[in-house]
């Protein structure tokens, strides 16, 4: 884990900013799971200094631009689940480290972010990708559903109130299970799996779920396909998937997709985006840093730790 974690660390900015590679582009979803995969590994301080980037890019609004670049925005839209997952991280350094001064300074953008993108639910309770409305995604909702869990955890711990947010996650939980033909239907395993990683679908209907696409998505001794009909697994779905088991305590199976990910390992810790089965190729030609980030986080969760088990794992209904 230390060889793979310095490796994201070379890459970080020295702003804290950690962009999918050096040189490369920075979007704040990925620089989140990097940096969490920073802070299971023993990277506190590298992992609190991409916190710090995000309270210094926050903006007025309470979002961040979906994508920066060098030293400034490249896309100025903001994505819905990207700005969400600002959650997701901070409950789970809180539970690494357990320090309060440090969650009481993370609050406040905590706070605004969630409103941020709850004040783009619409009625149906679905919540659009970007600013088309008609624009809806199953991943990024199922995303902001797991943020909304870990929003309602901090807003308990700090303690205050946000019933608005309850009422969010569960009209956003209805939209996902009750009402697909909302969102756009796409062939790429996070659509399958995410809804359970999110605690949209749990217990028995997550078990079922998950089974019914396994053979579609999963290549034995492979990994995960990225879309079910391309002969290419990807690093960060696989340990996604490997995450989402291990911390629903399928060790088995969580261990078996792991080990998977060792011919995507380089030499020097990091991980290939992306195997192609059919060339037996590398493809891209990369290694990007939320791959490394998501393979931590698989392995933190496989090794039982609490923090991280605790996030990723299934989410009770109430707060």
């Amino acid at each position: 884990m230390k060889a793979t974690a310095a490796t994201i660390a070379a890459v970080q900015r020295p702003d804290g900013g950690i962009p999918w590679e050096t040189g490369g582009h920075l979007d704040p979803w990925n620089h989140l799971e990097a940096a969490m995969g920073l802070d299971v590994a023993g990277f506190g301080a590298e992992a609190e200094a991409a916190y710090d980037w995000l309270v210094r890019n926050q903006r007025l609004d309470g979002s961040w631009a979906a994508r920066y670049h060098g030293g400034g925005i490249d896309l100025s839209t903001m994505d819905t689940n990207f700005t969400a997952y600002v959650a997701v991280g901070t409950r789970h350094h809180f539970l690494l480290t357990g320090d309060r001064a440090w969650l009481d300074r993370m609050w406040p953008v905590v706070d605004r972010a969630v409103d941020a993108v709850l004040r783009r639910q619409q009625p149906s309770g679905a919540i659009p990708w970007r600013d088309d409305p008609g624009i809806r995604l199953v991943t990024g909702c199922s995303s902001i559903h797991h943020a909304l869990t870990q929003a309602l955890a901090l807003a308990s711990m700090v303690g205050l109130d946000r019933p608005h947010w309850l009422d969010a996650a569960h009209r956003l939980r209805a939209a996902l299970v009750g009402e697909p033909r909302l969102f756009a239907a796409k062939p790429h395993a996070m659509d399958w799996y995410y809804p359970v990683l999110g605690s949209v679908v749990t217990g028995a209907d997550a078990s079922a779920r998950l089974a019914a696409g396994w053979d579609r998505f999963v290549v034995p001794g492979l990994g995960v396909r990225c879309v079910h009909h391309e002969p290419w697994v990807t690093g960060g779905e696989t340990a996604e998937l490997a995450l989402t088991l291990a911390a629903r305590g399928d060790r088995v199976r969580a261990s078996e997709l792991l080990a998977c990910l060792a011919r995507l390992r380089h030499d020097d810790g990091s991980y290939w985006t992306g195997y192609q089965c059919a060339d037996g190729e590398f493809w891209p030609d990369e290694r990007t840093t939320w791959t490394s980030g998501a393979v931590l986080l698989a392995t933190a969760a496989l090794d039982g730790d609490p923090a991280t088990c605790q996030v990723f794992g299934e989410q009770p209904r109430e707060w």
